[in-house]
């Protein structure tokens, strides 16, 4: 675990600047959409830490409150977001306009699917659509998934339940 949060320090000092739309926020954990994005720190600051002891604090509270998807926010900013998290069950198909995202897989396994089109049946709920057409890959511990802007992806199968890092930010042109 010691390398894995060193990795989320290095993601948090290495990783590019570019302007995050508040707006674009994310579903399951997101900030309600009337928050500010408080303003990333700026160039030269000392930046952002979290111990991994708060963020499995924070982790463990936001999983006892759902069923579903829960997040342990690291950097919720007007440039980037930085999470981790955690998903007991597949989840319906999504795409982010504009945000690129990795998704660094810490622990658990599962199957998520990437590109091709969403498809969402009439009448049925957004937590069901699927992919149409995408590229399916078996997740474990210390695999990488970078999810271009725009592009459709869900967990299509969790076995359990997995946990990840989740940086998305908005693509350059």
């Amino acid at each position: 675990m010691k390398a894995q949060m060193t990795l989320v320090a290095t993601l948090l000092v290495a990783m590019p600047v570019f302007g995050q739309n508040p707006a674009q926020g994310r579903s399951g954990g997101a900030p309600a959409a009337q928050e500010q994005a408080a303003p990333a720190p700026p160039p030269g600051s000392a930046g952002i830490f979290k111990s991994n002891t708060d963020l499995q604090t924070v982790l463990k509270a936001a999983i006892a409150k759902t069923n579903d998807m829960a997040t342990s926010p690291i950097a919720l900013t007007d440039q980037y977001r930085v999470n981790i998290v955690h998903r007991p069950k597949a989840n319906g198909a999504i795409a982010h306009p504009g945000n690129t995202e990795l998704h660094y897989i810490i622990a658990g396994t599962g199957t998520v699917t990437t590109g091709g089109k969403i498809v969402r049946k009439p009448g049925a709920p957004a937590s069901e659509a699927t992919i149409e057409g995408g590229e399916s890959h078996d997740l474990k511990p210390g695999d990488v998934i970078i999810v271009p802007a725009g592009s459709a992806h869900m967990y299509s199968k969790v076995n359990g339940e997995i946990t990840y890092l989740e940086v998305r930010f908005v693509a350059p042109k």
